[in-house]
């Protein structure tokens, strides 16, 4: 039954919360089950992304996540099975792609240093490390080791923080900088609700990873009218634009960009600098990225 099919495995409507949502992933969870699967996964999400005219595609996965049930999906088996599909997409589309290595702040510490370990080891096939998962609770302060061994090692620092709705979600994002050393921030638009930490996100230059239709269907805004998106932009954030995860919400790129242009009235000039705030944020190496940008990605 396609209806009841979608309706396990897609999130296409507003859920009670962030929790809800990553709830949710349980279910897809069960599909990444092979290697076959998975390399086809990776190449599939290179081809969406270039359909929709995507030209610099970051993606990331968690390998604790995919191996979770699937006994047979080692770390290693996992990431040269999407390697594969990586390898097969750049050599049927332009595009330039890079994976980010997926920390998940609700493990033990002992499966998040195998992580970061595990990312280390691949460090010349990963382009950096995340933390990712509900963060209340969970202080970032018992990860900071491991982001210091992976930033010595050459990866590179986006952490997923200050999505959902909570009194401490603005500092969240200022502690991911602080004491993880991010240099890119997973939605972080909570700040609009602290005047000093978006004033310090501002002065420190730090990009947000916005993805307009994800903090609709988790909630973190109740309606697309309320997302801070333009109060964001005003205050000087530097803002880029995401889809967060196309295969779970049922969406590409193009379908944010409709909703910014339909509510927000964002025209070709406010895309184009979302865009080029982006090329130059991506972990993605620079000559590689230039390749396929129109437009100089060096400052």
């Amino acid at each position: 039954d396609y209806e009841a099919q979608r309706e396990f495995l897609l999130v296409t409507s507003p859920m009670k919360d962030l929790g809800a949502v990553l709830n949710k992933f349980l279910n897809a969870q069960k599909l990444l089950a092979s290697e076959e699967i998975l390399t086809r996964l990776a190449f599939e999400a290179c081809e969406d992304a270039f359909n929709d005219g995507v030209r610099i595609l970051e993606l990331r996965y968690v390998p604790t996540f995919i191996a979770e049930g699937h006994s047979s999906l080692t770390f290693e088996k996992i990431h040269r099975a999407l390697c594969a599909g990586l390898t097969q997409a750049r050599a049927k589309f332009p595009l330039a792609v890079g994976l980010i290595c997926i920390l998940q702040r609700i493990k033990p510490f002992a499966e998040a240093e195998r992580v970061c370990d595990f990312a280390i080891e691949n460090k010349e096939t990963f382009i950096g490390i995340d933390l990712a998962d509900n963060e209340e609770g969970f202080d970032p302060k018992i990860f900071a080791p491991l982001f210091v061994k992976a930033r010595k090692a050459g990866l590179r620092i986006t952490v997923h923080s200050g999505e959902s709705v909570s009194s401490t979600s603005a500092q969240w994002v200022k502690d991911s900088i602080e004491i993880l050393g991010a240099e890119r921030i997973g939605h972080g638009i909570q700040i609009i609700n602290n005047p000093d930490i978006l004033a310090y996100v501002r002065d420190k230059k730090i990009p947000l990873e916005v993805c307009p239709i994800s903090n609709w269907l988790t909630q973190a805004f109740k309606t697309h009218q309320e997302h801070p998106i333009r109060k964001l932009i005003n205050a000087g954030i530097k803002v880029t634009i995401n889809s967060d995860d196309p295969g779970i919400f049922a969406t590409q790129l193009s379908d944010d960009y409709a909703v910014l242009h339909q509510v927000h009235k964002f025209q070709i000039e406010d895309f184009d600098r979302a865009n080029d705030i982006a090329a130059r944020a991506s972990f993605v190496p620079d000559a590689e990225k230039q390749k396929f940008w129109p437009r100089s990605i060096f400052k």
